[in-house]
């Protein structure tokens, strides 16, 4: 049994929509197509109407069928234009790492039901912590900081960068840096990181 984000998932492909329209193109009913497949009519129909998600070796043998390859059936999700919205009640917040007891900071994923995104946008919160109990990470890509409050520092290698509310910053990701908040006053930014 699937989970509601996998059905969820795998209904914006739109597969049996997909199946649908290539099999009225080619005037053919769901008997046919199944006498062609060795698939039985009921099952087809529950493939297109949605109810049911098939393996990949069934849908490559309906592919066969109709002369197209298995991107055929998930490229086109990229030609739709991906609109996602994330409610701030449905935010999830995050420890910089779980069960950490001194984290940085805390973060909530801004984009997580965008499929195919191309960067990670989290809103983040950023905490007091001892600028030498800071953890260095780095990652592939790049990533940008907008402040939204307070006074963050960022260090990136071994230089260090004081931001206010209003200031940003652009970086080269792979290079080791880490955040801290500079001062009480509470700091919050908005952090997009390439994928």
């Amino acid at each position: 049994m699937l989970s509601a984000t996998l059905k969820t998932g795998l209904a914006n492909y739109d597969i049996g929509g997909k199946l649908r329209t290539l099999r009225l193109k080619k005037k053919m009913g769901l008997v046919e197509l199944g006498q062609h497949t060795g698939l039985s009519p009921a099952m087809l129909s529950k493939i297109e109407r949605g109810r049911l998600f098939p393996t990949l070796p069934t849908l490559l043998r309906i592919a066969l069928v109709f002369g197209v390859g298995l991107e055929f059936f998930f490229a086109g999700a990229r030609e739709k234009p991906v609109v996602a919205i994330v409610r701030k009640r449905e935010r999830v917040r995050l420890p910089e790492r779980p069960q950490a007891r001194d984290s940085a900071f805390h973060f909530e994923s801004l984009d997580y039901s965008a499929v195919e995104r191309r960067f990670n946008a989290y809103y983040a919160e950023f905490l007091p912590v001892v600028a030498d109990k800071r953890r260095p990470h780095a990652h592939g890509g790049a990533e940008f900081i907008y402040v939204l409050k307070g006074t963050l520092r960022v260090q990136i290698g071994t230089d260090e960068h004081a931001l206010g509310q209003g200031d940003s910053i652009y970086f080269d990701s792979s290079i080791p840096h880490s955040y801290g908040r500079g001062g009480e006053r509470a700091c919050n930014a908005i952090v997009v990181t390439s994928v």
